[in-house]
């Protein structure tokens, strides 16, 4: 393996810890998502690089594609995104 691939390896793993950190004290839950996504992305590389293509498929398509889609999905339904028709029309009410 090449001092290169070693430190390829080593700035994915920083990253992941990175972005492991970040989901969890994140209180906007847009950007908790966002970097889920990027943490699966980030994660489906490291399993190429284990030499695993089939993690890696696997962890692109469910982590950073159906889970991400699904995430959203939920916080449009609980109204947890901003612009929603029912959160701009609450917010501009006065009483």
């Amino acid at each position: 393996m090449s001092d290169f691939s070693i430190m390829i390896q080593m700035i994915l793993v920083v990253f992941l810890i990175i972005s492991a950190i970040g989901v969890s004290v994140t209180k906007n839950l847009f950007m908790a998502v966002i970097v889920f996504m990027g943490y699966s992305s980030i994660m489906a590389i490291v399993w190429l690089f284990l030499e695993a293509p089939d993690l890696a498929i696997t962890e692109a398509a469910v982590g950073a594609g159906v889970d991400t889609v699904l995430f959203f999905l939920t916080l449009k339904k609980v109204h947890a995104l901003k612009g929603t028709r029912e959160n701009s029309r609450a917010s501009t009410c006065q009483y």
